[in-house]
């Protein structure tokens, strides 16, 4: 049975987005280790109740809330569920996202330009808007958001998807000069390539694909997702305390080069 009064985030209430899997689920685990309550939240609910599930059994605070980040009024639920759960929210990694359709601009679908932006932009707006209310509440506190290396350069034939992480550039750095002198950090990290359900179904149909950015990046490998979910902790940790507007590249080297 493990305890959660020590680490980074020990006795800090975290929400986390995207939870279901990858970076997101990640997260969950890492952040419960650090000692943070954590309110998990994503669109499926089974995968949020069974992580949910084994983290209370290891002896973590977890609860989860089914939420879509593109509604307003379903992430302002999730975040009165970490309130009403855990008495206050102190921490919050939106890391729900949507991934990259390999198009050239010019034949891009309309729905698919509107299905990324409306997660990756107004997701992340929505839990900056709810979220930053909550914290507000209590004093303060840290939220980090989750762009790419997609949002530090350009990669061709995705359009849609460099702009919306481009986007969340400027949300991050937009919140953090509004909100520091009250008290809420707000910071990002870009992954680099990321081994998650989507990244291994994109090398399984694309064998080339994966060697070829190994060859661009410096560490010559692709990231686990806890690797993201680590350098996540640490932003919204006390440690960084002096950080906010920060866009930290967790990715190999990729942006260095």
């Amino acid at each position: 049975m493990t305890t959660q009064g020590s680490g980074l985030l020990a006795d800090k209430v975290a929400l986390i987005t995207g939870a279901s899997s990858g970076i997101g689920a990640a997260a969950a685990r890492v952040f419960a280790r650090e000692g943070a309550s954590v309110l998990l939240v994503a669109r499926r609910e089974k995968q949020l109740a069974d992580l949910a599930d084994a983290l209370q059994e290891d002896g973590y605070k977890a609860r989860y809330a089914v939420a879509d980040v593109a509604r307003s009024g379903e992430v302002a639920e999730a975040v009165r569920a970490a309130v009403e759960h855990f008495g206050r929210l102190d921490v919050a990694f939106n890391n729900a996202g949507y991934g990259v359709e390999q198009t050239p601009l010019h034949l891009m679908d309309d729905q698919v330009y509107d299905r990324i932006m409306d997660t990756n932009v107004r997701g992340v707006w929505n839990c900056l808007r709810h979220e930053i209310t909550a914290m507000l509440e209590t004093g303060g506190g840290a939220i980090v958001n989750t762009s790419s290396v997609g949002g530090l350069v350009a990669t061709p034939v995705a359009a849609p998807y460099v702009t919306s992480k481009h986007a969340v550039v400027g949300l991050t750095r937009a919140a953090a000069a509004e909100y520091a002198a009250q008290g809420i950090r707000v910071n990002a990290v870009a992954p680099g390539t990321t081994r998650s359900e989507m990244v291994t179904e994109w090398f399984r149909n694309n064998p080339a694909v994966e060697p070829t950015l190994h060859r661009l990046t410096p560490q010559s490998r692709t990231a686990e997702p806890g690797e993201i979910a680590e350098a996540a902790a640490w932003l919204c940790s006390d440690r960084a305390s002096f950080a906010t507007g920060v866009i930290l590249p967790v990715d190999g080297g990729f942006t260095i080069l």
